[in-house]
């Protein structure tokens, strides 16, 4: 049995304009400068709550939750304004499920974020689990999500996290799985080989050619 745990955003899609615009809304509404889409694949990859914290200038750290609420404010509404799926990506995915791969996506965008895009963008792709950021289980790289993501597989299990960022490569060292990570997201080659990632992808093809070499 094989099964493929992906991130999302960086990942599957590209989501980083969204994510940047609604957080750019909530900062000139605090009156706080805003940043550019450069910054903004720095800031993500720990969830909403750690998005604003990492938005919000020195001494305005205090703003977190205000800032967080005009972001859902907006995100909710525009989060499909400028996200699409990454080249090849969705071919990907078919050439898995084919091929009788489990498919997962573990990401610390919020929940109801996550399946709204993922219902969107992929709606028939035979996902078993999309899980996002929520209270009741701790943001990657803590290895909560891919652990409730693999309760009651086959134990006979070959597991591989893919992402685009040193949190998803973690994630599957915490995890004791393989990792691929993906240099089309928003961090690059350099952050992930740093990480450790067992395997690199150039592009989206690639992912096919190292799971069912």
């Amino acid at each position: 049995m094989t099964t493929v745990i992906f991130d999302l955003d960086g990942t599957i899609a590209d989501t980083i304009e969204d994510l940047a615009d609604a957080v750019n809304y909530g900062l000139r509404k605090l009156g706080c400068p805003e940043h550019d889409i450069n910054s903004y694949k720095q800031f993500v990859g720990n969830g909403a709550m750690i998005l604003c914290i990492r938005a919000l200038p020195e001494g305005k750290k205090d703003m977190s939750e205000k800032l967080l609420d005009l972001f859902h404010e907006y995100y909710d509404v525009h989060y499909l304004d400028k996200t699409k799926l990454y080249e090849g990506i969705k071919n990907t995915l078919d050439t898995l499920a084919a091929n009788g791969v489990t498919l997962a996506i573990a990401t610390n965008k919020p929940q109801d974020a996550a399946h709204k895009i993922v219902e969107k963008l992929l709606p028939d792709v035979p996902f078993t689990k999309v899980l996002g950021g929520c209270d009741e289980r701790p943001k990657k790289p803590d290895s909560t999500v891919i652990n409730e993501i693999l309760n009651g597989l086959s134990e006979d299990n070959t597991v591989y996290m893919i992402g685009d960022s040193n949190v998803d490569i973690q994630t599957a060292k915490n995890c004791g799985i393989l990792s691929i990570g993906c240099v089309w997201g928003f961090r690059g080659r350099t952050e992930l080989e740093a990480a450790g990632a067992d395997f690199i992808a150039e592009k989206a093809e690639d992912i096919t050619k190292i799971i069912l070499r």
